[in-house]
């Protein structure tokens, strides 16, 4: 009952409040990234969604709009140059994903999910497909998230991501949720700059 129409509901439920509630904070967030760089507010990129399907990801932008392109920010000679100072913050803090609430919203995304894939990072796409970790919708957050986020090696979060798959429910859901926030609080596992993990993966802007 919770995987065929329980979770979509709750996806949509608390998708909605958190647009409502969040509204100000989301304005303000806005406002600063216009003061603090020339540059559209928001960043679209093309992701993996629910049986592989593509969709644009909607998060706030946090790097000038100079940033060579089609280059992986591990690669960059300083990707930290590049990242502007309001969006070191967003990223640090993860309320760069905050306009993902709408991807929720539109049905691409779940609360709770796999973190969903670039169309082009065809490593983890392939080590998901063993796991099923595909067929399911994408999420906000994760069990790979509250397990070492950016420290996890492909292999390793790709086996998270089915682990996810197995035990998903209701109660697992909300543990992920509730690990999440502290992780969030304690900037657990995120590693500015590194290889490892999606925010370096394989464009600029891939954080999450």
């Amino acid at each position: 009952m919770y995987k065929k129409g329980l979770k979509r509901f709750l996806d949509i439920v608390l998708s909605t409040s958190g647009i409502i509630v969040l509204s100000l904070p989301m304005a303000i967030i806005a406002v600063a990234i216009k003061i603090d760089s020339k540059g559209p507010v928001f960043f679209r990129q093309k992701r993996v969604g629910l049986n592989k399907e593509h969709f644009e990801i909607l998060k706030f932008r946090t790097m000038r709009t100079d940033t060579p392109k089609d280059v992986p920010t591990h690669e960059l000679s300083d990707p930290k140059k590049w990242i502007t100072k309001v969006g070191r913050l967003l990223r640090k803090t993860s309320l760069d994903e905050l306009p993902q609430l709408f991807n929720i919203f539109k049905g691409e995304m779940s609360v709770i999910g796999p973190r969903p894939a670039l169309w082009n990072q065809f490593d983890l796409i392939e080590e998901r497909e063993k796991y099923g970790a595909n067929d399911v919708r994408p999420g906000l957050t994760g069990l790979a998230q509250i397990s070492g986020r950016d420290e996890l090696e492909i292999p390793v979060k790709a086996k998270l991501d089915g682990e996810y798959v197995e035990k998903m429910s209701f109660s697992f859901d909300c543990k992920c949720f509730i690990r999440t926030i502290s992780s969030v609080i304690k900037s657990e596992g995120f590693v500015e700059g590194s290889a490892a993990g999606e925010s370096v993966s394989n464009n600029n802007e891939i954080k999450g």
